[in-house]
Formats: structure tokens, C-alpha cells, sequence
């Protein structure tokens, strides 16, 4: 769902998703994270799959990640993403992951993805309809 620049997909926390103490183990936030961006790629109307075909592939460049509280197996939880700057060849995404009962932030980060060549994994700059999708969405702020 897109609200105010923001994009935010519902996460469920299953058992796999836990450590033997039933809390999230710290680095799975990371990858509900990966699927809010992945699925805001998806919205923007682009896939993975078709950017590689023509070469393009995101990475992760760095993560400046803070945890604030745990989340639990089976609660419902609300996966966040903003487009917080956009250069040529990169995408500084600040995002959060939430409990969906009370908004409170339990995770959250500043993510840069770096767009490369998916042949040469050299820097590469997006191709003007991917950077204009983008673009967009930083400008419904």
C-alpha cells in the first residue's frame, strides 16, 4: 500500500522466523525488509526477473540498521519503505518494520542499494524509466 511516499507491506512472524526464545532473530528484519522493496519494485511495475534480463541488478551497498524492540512469533507486523534520496546509481531507502496494532517501530533503517551491471557488477546508472518511477514517488512526499 503507498501512503505519503510511503509504501508498506503486512508481515506475518512464523516460527521459522524466531529464535528458541520465540523472538525475530535480529537479522530476519533485514529480510522484511528486502520484501517491502522488492514489492514496491513490483508496484512501481518492475520486476527483478525483466531489470536483470536488461543487465540491471540492486545490491546492497551498506545498512545502518537500529533495533528498538522484539517482535514474537505469529504477531502481525507492518513492513515500511521511503525513498529517502535518489543519485544515479543508488537509492537511499530509510525504512521501518512496526507492530500493526500500534504503529510502534521495532526496527529501523537507512538502506543504500546500489544499481549494477548485472554481467560486470560495476555501477551502472538506471535507465530513465526506473529512476522517473522513483522519482515519483520521492515527489508525493
Amino acid at each position: 500500500m503507498m501512503s505519503n511516499g510511503e509504501f508498506s507491506i503486512p508481515i506475518r512472524v512464523y516460527i521459522e522466523d524466531t529464535d528458541a526464545g520465540g523472538i525475530v532473530y535480529y537479522v530476519n528484519y533485514l529480510k522484511f525488509m528486502e520484501r517491502v522493496r522488492t514489492e514496491l519494485l513490483r508496484h512501481l511495475g518492475f520486476q527483478h526477473v525483466t531489470l536483470a534480463e536488461e543487465s540491471y541488478q540492486f545490491v546492497v551497498h551498506s545498512a545502518n540498521v537500529k533495533y528498538s524492540s522484539p517482535a514474537r512469533v505469529d504477531d502481525a507486523l507492518i513492513s515500511t519503505v521511503k525513498v529517502a534520496k535518489l543519485g544515479k546509481t543508488y537509492i537511499l531507502f530509510s525504512q521501518q518494520v512496526k507492530k500493526s496494532e500500534n504503529d510502534r517501530v521495532l526496527c529501523e533503517a537507512d538502506i543504500k542499494v546500489a544499481c549494477v551491471d548485472s554481467i560486470k557488477l560495476k555501477p551502472r546508472a538506471m535507465s530513465e524509466e526506473l529512476r522517473s518511477a522513483f522519482l515519483r514517488i520521492l515527489d508525493s512526499e
